[in-house]
């Protein structure tokens, strides 16, 4: 018996120090995609200053940076060696045409209804996908994360009040507010379940070029066309936009994906009005109102303390148990 529980403990003990290792990288890793999905939100946050600036037709914008990410993604591949199969492209293509439909209702949104409605219904996105990701990939939420996830709901709500006044309805302009939620939730579960087989700039890649074509036929059909910008200054924006928040923002995105539980990385991005209002503030000299600074505030803490939470039980999760050896016979 005691060479034999002596075996057990040894076998218990080699274990253990093979698999703790395995637990810190994927913390590492993990807290590498939440820097990531940060950034991006930075990024992102940044860009409605980049699209006031512009002159251009909306979907004829959105068609010249996607075409533009093409060539950055191109230049990439053949820094890299890397080739973009036809199995992959097959495989990322309903990305491509759900990205496609996100960028449509979106635009159309903010052109059709206020800035604040747009964004207050777009704030749902994160609840709808941390239902999906419930049903998708087993992902489980506190009550008190919950908690933290309806006050920042509220916070995002006063900073968009805040920054546009009060919420003008529109019937149509709402409508693809709420179309855009369903777009966005739909093409953030998909590109995570897609992150599983597929790397992060195949996926981007393949995704950017289905959205391209799509993206110019839109352009066509909607009348817009795709007259090139008459101004220096917007071919810049176009060439900033689609490596800023098109190459970058999106690829470390989706590396995030493999990586970060999906309701907890739509919720850090819930921080974009946040970016975009103290940004205008800094940048273009906007006015920050009172209800937006307060709006911020609460919406940077809850994501704060969801974080600390989520590290916490992460690092409980993490935390290693040895498995039960059976006792070698004999």
């Amino acid at each position: 018996m005691g060479h034999d529980g002596s075996l057990r403990a040894n076998a218990v003990g080699s274990v253990g120090v093979m698999t703790e290792p395995v637990a810190r990288t994927e913390e590492a890793r993990r807290t590498a995609g939440i820097l990531a999905v940060s950034l991006t939100t930075v990024v992102w946050g940044m860009a409605p200053l980049i699209l006031k600036q512009m002159q251009m037709p909306v979907l004829t914008f959105a068609a010249y940076r996607l075409w533009a990410g093409v060539l950055i993604f191109a230049a990439m591949f053949a820094v890299t060696g890397r080739r973009l199969t036809w199995v992959t492209l097959r495989t990322c293509a309903l990305g491509g045409v759900i990205f496609t439909a996100d960028v449509a209702c979106s635009f159309l949104a903010f052109r059709l209804t206020s800035v604040a409605d747009a964004t207050i219904i777009g704030a749902l996105a994160p609840i709808c996908i941390m239902i999906g990701a419930g049903r998708w990939f087993g992902e489980r939420v506190g009550r008190r994360e919950l908690v933290f996830v309806g006050i920042s709901l509220g916070g995002v709500a006063l900073v968009a009040i805040g920054s546009a006044g009060t919420p003008a309805f529109d019937v149509w302009g709402d409508l693809f507010a709420v179309a855009s939620v369903f777009t966005w939730t739909a093409y953030w579960l998909v590109s995570k379940r897609a992150r599983a087989s597929v790397g992060a700039l195949e996926y981007m890649a393949s995704v950017i070029l289905v959205a391209a074509v799509l993206m110019t036929l839109l352009a066509l059909v909607s009348g817009e066309g795709l007259s090139p910008p008459s101004r220096a200054m917007d071919w810049l924006w176009i060439w900033v936009v689609a490596l800023g928040a098109g190459a970058i923002g999106h690829v470390l995105l989706a590396w995030s994906h493999r990586h970060v539980e999906a309701w907890l990385g739509s919720l850090i991005t819930q921080c974009m009005p946040v970016v975009s209002s103290v940004a205008a503030w800094v940048l273009l000299g906007e006015s920050l109102t009172p209800l937006t600074i307060v709006g911020g505030l609460i919406v940077l803490a809850a994501t704060a303390a969801i974080l600390v939470r989520s590290r916490a039980r992460g690092a409980d999760d993490n935390t290693f148990e040895a498995p039960e050896m059976p006792a070698p016979a004999g």
